[in-house]
């Protein structure tokens, strides 16, 4: 036991073999979270984890070797040799935002997609953060957290999504006149609505009308035949669950 305490406060220190060691783990445990977003044809994937992963552990190396350097190679040479090891960190997780930001986008259907890829390439660069800082504890933890994130609860919400009395749907109809048809269709049903989203106005005159309507049903088993009533509306051209 005492060897593997001294094994790992000898890799908690920068030398090649811990700089390797933290390398590889970046490479490893980035490439594998993003192995997932990659099967499911997300905007950043597998690579992409693994350069954000590996480029937050390296400006974390390079903030402890800037303390290193000052107080045993440059410190002679300074007057008042001073740095902030998290300085490199801090920018990482500004400079994060930016790139998280060009992953969301909001579709013609007022939907919001990339919000969990985002959440995801911010979390691997703070894993790649703790992987440069030599916190090994905190990144097998946090890696088993984001793991699991990203595919166990990942069927949770699934599950949730399922069960919900909540429904939110897309439509595109003929004219806004045939709204109230739809709406006395819904109704029909038993679900009641609580919000719409009407565009009147789209950018292409050919475009028909749509709107996005939040329902709660008064069960989960109607969402299937409320969605095939609603298709079978002849004004309705496009119906779809969000």
């Amino acid at each position: 036991m005492t060897q593997l305490a001294l094994t790992i406060d000898c890799l908690r220190e920068l030398n090649m073999a811990s700089v390797f060691l933290r390398m590889t783990l970046a490479v490893i445990c980035g490439g594998m979270i993003g192995l997932e977003r990659e099967q499911r044809r997300q905007p950043a994937g597998f690579r992409t984890y693994i350069l954000i992963c590996l480029g937050s552990a390296t400006a974390m190396m390079l903030g402890e070797y800037d303390a290193l350097m000052l107080v045993s190679g440059w410190g002679e040479s300074a007057a008042q040799p001073n740095t902030d090891v998290c300085r490199f960190g801090a920018q990482v997780i500004n400079g994060i935002g930016f790139l998280g930001a060009g992953t969301i986008i909001v579709t013609g259907r007022q939907e919001v997609k990339g919000l969990t890829t985002s959440a995801g390439l911010w979390a691997s660069a703070c894993m790649g953060l703790a992987i440069g800082a030599g916190f090994y504890e905190c990144m097998l933890i946090g890696f088993m957290m984001i793991v699991m994130t990203n595919n166990v609860l990942r069927r949770l919400e699934s599950f949730v999504l399922t069960h919900s009395k909540i429904q939110n749907i897309y439509l595109e109809f003929d004219d806004m006149a045939d709204l109230g048809a739809i709406v006395a269709e819904i109704k029909a049903m038993g679900a009641s609505i609580y919000e719409v989203d009407i565009d009147r106005f789209r950018s292409n005159c050919a475009d028909k009308p749509s709107a996005v309507i939040s329902l709660r049903l008064p069960h989960r088993q109607i969402r299937t035949h409320l969605l095939t009533a609603l298709a079978q509306t002849p004004s309705v051209r496009t119906v779809e669950e969000l």
